[in-house]
């Protein structure tokens, strides 16, 4: 066991709710649990029995009473008390949670009360490092709880999801056990020299490197999608002044949200919001519209519509069918492209006459072929096309997501990626006859940086910087 000092946090956002928890593990979670609860009159003759003792009580029961002062006997709230016992609880310590009423007072009092008695306040994510440092999950686990708390999304809470029950985590040990055994094969031919490792033996572990590399290039792959279900898409929606960009952000939302006139330049500064599709969050920002300013506020705003551009995962490039493309449009649309980002042609106002000659191609043709879709943010005409194709642009279809094991996280593709290309220079001085020793220094640099994902080989730095992204109380 880890850490054997008892910790106490407040688990429940702040403000005002029907309930408040305080958390306590560790070694002395029951004594001061025993210390500061009492039961309500009419049971204490019970209590002296060893009914109602919270020492006594078998795991997982909630027992009814009051948080009470034990230096001056005031009755602070009135709660239910819930213990669990180690081994089988969140950290493997034991456990005691009290149901407060969901208030800044009480929860203060109660918080209070156990650190005068010898608990100490939590650090972020500290119960969840210790489920982790006890055993009880992998570093895949730990990271998947605080990824299950901020999912924006449906699809993102289903991967989080997966790899909380561990999906991910067992996929990288599978893999890990497969390549330890590998080194410990060549690692032997090393050490006992007399068991010279032929060189068409050492041909035959190339297969498998090679397949294990696959498998790990498929996983590594999967985490542009991850990232986008995980952090949702930063959705820039660009144009001209007046082309209905913020009426293009109101039918997305279906809600009136942005100002809308005729008058060019209304919008003065970027506007955001959430909106879930397909799964996936989507952060659109309506922006000002891009043109030569007129004054300093407009100004202001172009400059941080261009820097929404660099932000954007997606932008959405809108035009106006009836004025068809403008000298200012090929200029927006050469700037995007000069980025390198994802976008989407969105050709407004289908619901007036469009220009003379103007057609969806000839757009098209313009942005070296983005894709394009005709709608009418006035009636709405086109929007749920346009949903779709913005879906499109981001879900994968591979084994990966079938399977539940989307990588979301940089420090995951990170060792995915160092772990694939010291396999590749392994498979490579296996190939041009190089000793047994190069070999095994290129597939434990492998084997630590799979273990590294799983916390198998893992630093306080690692740790730190996973945990400290936690809230209190988790």
């Amino acid at each position: 066991m880890h850490d054997e000092d008892t910790i106490a946090a407040i688990s429940t956002p702040p403000g005002e709710g029907g309930i408040g928890i305080v958390r306590l593990s560790g070694p002395e979670a029951l004594s001061i649990a025993k210390r500061i609860f009492s039961p309500p009159p009419g049971a204490r003759n019970k209590e002296k029995e060893n009914k109602i003792n919270i020492g006594a009580i078998k795991t997982r029961l909630m027992l009814y009473g009051f948080i009470t002062d034990p230096e001056t006997g005031e009755q602070i709230d009135e709660v239910l008390i819930a213990v669990m016992r180690a081994p089988n609880t969140y950290t493997r310590q034991d456990i005691v949670e009290i149901n407060c009423h969901g208030g800044a007072q009480p929860l203060a009092r109660t918080i209070e009360l156990a650190l005068r008695l010898g608990a100490r306040l939590a650090l972020p994510g500290e119960f969840t490092k210790r489920a982790f440092l006890n055993g009880r999950i992998d570093l895949t686990q730990a990271e998947a709880v605080l990824s299950l708390i901020q999912a924006k999304s449906d699809e993102a809470g289903r991967a989080a999801l997966a790899q909380l029950k561990g999906g991910l985590g067992g996929r990288i040990k599978e893999e890990t056990g497969k390549l330890a055994r590998i080194c410990a094969h060549l690692e032997a031919s090393i050490d006992f020299p007399e068991e010279e490792i032929e060189p068409d033996e050492l041909a035959k572990i190339m297969g498998p490197l090679e397949q294990l590399a696959k498998r790990l290039r498929t996983l590594s792959d999967s985490y542009e999608e991850g990232k986008f279900l995980k952090d949702g898409i930063k959705t820039a929606i660009l144009g001209k002044p007046n082309v209905g960009k913020s009426s293009l952000l109101n039918a997305l939302l279906s809600q009136e949200r942005a100002i809308v006139t005729e008058i060019p330049g209304t919008t003065r500064d970027v506007i955001s919001e959430y909106i879930n599709l397909g799964g996936y969050a989507l952060k659109i920002m309506d922006t000002a519209g891009i043109r030569e300013a007129r004054d300093r506020p407009e100004q202001e705003g172009v400059k941080r519509s261009l820097s929404a551009l660099e932000e954007a995962d997606l932008v959405l490039c809108v035009l106006d069918g009836s004025a068809g493309i403008e000298e200012q449009d090929l200029w927006i649309i050469n700037r995007i492209k000069a980025h390198g980002k994802k976008s989407i042609l969105v050709i407004n106002k289908k619901d007036l006459q469009w220009a003379n000659g103007f057609k969806e191609t000839e757009a098209n043709t313009t942005t070296d072929g983005w894709p394009a879709v005709s709608i009418s943010a006035k009636t709405g005409d086109g929007i749920a096309e346009l949903k779709q194709l913005i879906v499109e642009n981001f879900r994968r279809k591979g084994p990966s997501h079938e399977a539940g094991l989307l990588i979301t996280s940089l420090r995951h593709k990170t060792a995915l990626d160092t772990a694939f290309r010291a396999l590749g220079r392994a498979i490579e001085a296996i190939g041009s006859g190089l000793p047994a020793e190069i070999i095994s220094l290129e597939l434990s640099e492998a084997l630590r940086e799979l273990g590294s994902i799983t916390g198998e080989v893992s630093t306080d730095d690692i740790l730190a910087m996973i945990f400290n992204e936690f809230c209190i109380g988790k």
